[in-house]
């Protein structure tokens, strides 16, 4: 158990709670951010995109709805300006998986809260199988035993049991995350040759992603909807004119979708290294007003950046314990 966990603990027992309820407010958003909901235990995809199992998403609406004031991204402009105090949530769905709709919205609905989706438009408009998890889908399908050294991975890279095969696929999509565009395909050519499961059958993403027709129901059911680019890329690797069309094309499906300008965007991967000045200028060129990185902290009033609102991400392991001491105190429970 990390120190941090222990400490969520320790703030849990009826005497802490009980202190920590009457302290006072902050200034700023939580924003809390999930990918794909259910079980993962025999998930053939990347494992660290299951954010929670649907009764642990369960409990943890239960306490966000008594606990704080979950907001929307509407919301957030005016709390920025008035600077009142409160504990203010905002929750975020990256990517457009189907479970989304399927046991996430469903919970939310019945507890009374909103949430805000980014889909990838692309992967809603032809469904496919996304980079991180077709990586994942060759390194657990390998027949080969061991990746040897290669140009993209100076060591061999084991694959002689699942704890293994999980290192080598943390591994690989560190090393995807850092080529240029250009070069990505043909890391994933040489993968499944090198793995000996040859590349991802596109048929596996038939029921992966909502519909177009899912997320106008969710949206009328109270769901905001933001952009998350047409195909996933990393935008810091990209040219400045693919950035445009991938921004630009995802916003442009959101209108024809969804009726309405793509207000708010979520940054693909979302690391420090990618949210850079040419990536956010090309976000508020296409008239975003806020935009999500993904590598912890909370969003506190002071030095607010609308085009980079930092989000907290939410693993399996992520506690109800450890959420009530984000709400106490974000500062130092508001991080990766």
């Amino acid at each position: 158990m990390s120190r941090r966990d222990r400490a969520a603990g320790l703030l849990a027992a009826p005497v802490a709670r009980y202190v920590v309820r009457r302290l006072p407010r902050w200034r700023g958003v939580l924003v809390l951010n999930y990918h794909r909901v259910g079980d993962l235990s025999a998930s053939q995809w990347d494992r660290d995109l299951w954010s929670a199992t649907g009764e642990a998403l369960d409990a943890q609406l239960a306490v966000l709805a008594r606990e704080a004031e979950v907001i929307g991204p509407d919301d957030v402009a005016a709390a920025q300006r008035e600077r009142r105090a409160g504990r203010r949530v905002l929750l975020t769905f990256d990517d457009g998986y189907r479970d989304n709709y399927e046991i996430a919205y469903p919970l939310l609905r019945r507890h009374g809260v909103t949430a805000t989706f980014f889909p990838v438009s692309g992967y809603l408009d032809d469904p496919c199988v996304p980079w991180w998890d077709e990586v994942s889908w060759m390194v657990r399908n390998a027949s080969a035993r061991e990746l040897p050294p290669s140009e993209w991975m100076p060591e061999a890279l084991a694959l002689g049991d699942d704890g293994a095969r999980d290192a080598a696929i943390k591994r690989l999509l560190t090393r995807y995350k850092q080529l240029e565009s250009p070069a990505t395909e043909r890391f994933l050519e040489a993968l499944a040759d090198a793995t000996g499961s040859g590349r991802c059958p596109a048929e596996l993403a038939s029921e992966q992603w909502m519909t177009w027709e899912m997320a106008r129901e969710m949206r009328d059911g109270g769901m905001a909807f933001g952009g998350h680019t047409v195909t996933h890329p990393v935008l810091s690797k990209v040219t400045a004119e693919r950035r445009a069309e991938e921004v630009g094309g995802c916003a442009r499906r959101h209108r024809e979708e969804l009726g309405a300008p793509m207000r708010w965007f979520a940054y693909p991967v979302g690391s420090r290294e990618i949210v850079t000045a040419p990536v956010k200028r090309s976000v508020g060129d296409a008239g975003v007003e806020l935009a999500f990185s993904f590598y912890g902290g909370w969003g506190g009033f002071a030095g607010w950046d609308p085009l980079d609102v930092p989000r907290v991400h939410v693993g399996p392991s992520y506690s109800v314990e450890l959420l009530r001491a984000a709400l106490a105190f974000p500062r130092a429970f508001g991080r990766w």
